[in-house]
């Protein structure tokens, strides 16, 4: 084990010592933010979409702000705003809670389309622009978005534009029996992600980032995710496949997906693990129901047995 492989080890422990029984998940978000991506968790409330970002920001001493999305929230009430100084006599700037490092944006599609496209300038840019000036954001930068599946009134769906800005999709579901005995017999204040202390800082993550870029990844892995990406293309289930843009983003977590695992290069599992979380938010199907939860789930279904046919580089 190299020292890379140990420093992930040890945020993936610290933030399972307060998420219990969600390894893949935590895993996911880790490779994401190694990737510099932006992750979409669609669950029911209680199952650990809050904890886990946090837990996230405490282990890695990040700054961390959540907004609560609701459907009056504007615009400026996450990007910040202008306040006139009348001593001064000039506008004073702000910032709002989007100039964090870790923003966890709770129901998400609780919000209007304009407030949604400030998050998207965000999350895309990694910079915000207000009254014609732009500021750019800190690095790292992550938005951990959450969507609730079992309520729709009221509620915005995702454009396809902004969906496909986050990297990865997660469904966390809930604990096991035994995971979540567990969480009942441990002690409550030892449960909360304030009670962890940093593993890792600022810098040693972006030095992690980094690193990422200089992950290698073969010609032949290249032609596994076109014959993925072409085969969603050619679907009669889906009427719109994957964009090219997505292949860059499937292959830039298979990277981070190797250093993870103490690699600096690529394996077919490196891609084949990932694609259906990369993938599955970025087709639209032809038998889509309404339901966003009901489109991820169905839409998973197709991608894994995409990945049954392809065959896999040796």
């Amino acid at each position: 084990m190299n020292v890379t492989q140990e420093s992930i080890i040890r945020l993936q422990k610290n933030i399972e010592s307060v998420i219990v029984g969600k390894s893949e998940a935590i895993q996911l978000a880790i490779i994401t933010l190694l990737a510099k991506g932006h992750l979409l968790i669609e669950d029911v409330p209680g199952v650990g979409k809050t904890s886990l970002a946090q837990a996230l920001a405490k282990s890695l001493n990040l700054e961390f702000r959540r907004i609560q999305f609701t459907s009056d929230i504007l615009p400026s009430d996450i990007t910040g705003v202008s306040i006139y100084d009348a001593e001064e006599k000039r506008f004073h700037f702000q910032k709002g809670p989007l100039f964090a490092q870790i923003v966890l944006a709770d129901e998400i599609n609780r919000s209007t389309p304009r407030t949604q496209s400030a998050l998207l300038e965000a999350m895309n840019e990694r910079q915000i622009s207000v009254d014609n000036t732009t500021y750019p954001l800190k690095d790292p930068f992550m938005v951990i978005a959450t969507q609730n599946p079992v309520e729709s009134h009221g509620a915005y769906p995702l454009p396809e534009s902004q969906l496909d800005r986050f990297m990865t999709y997660l469904s966390m579901g809930y604990p096991s029996l035994e995971d979540e005995r567990r969480l009942l017999m441990r002690n409550p204040a030892s449960g909360k992600p304030t009670a962890i202390s940093p593993v890792l800082d600022q810098d040693e993550l972006l030095a992690l980032q980094r690193k990422v870029e200089m992950v290698r990844i073969d010609p032949v892995l290249v032609d596994y995710i076109l014959g993925i990406i072409t085969e969603t293309r050619n679907s009669k289930h889906f009427s719109l496949g994957v964009s090219p843009r997505g292949g860059l983003i499937l292959q830039q977590a298979a990277r981070a997906s190797a250093l993870y695992h103490g690699r600096d290069y690529c394996i077919p599992d490196d891609v084949k693990q990932l694609a259906v979380s990369v993938l599955c938010h970025r087709v639209i199907p032809s038998f889509h129901h309404g339901k966003s939860n009901r489109r991820f789930t169905d839409t998973a279904a197709v991608i894994n047995d995409i990945l049954e046919r392809v065959a896999i580089p040796v």
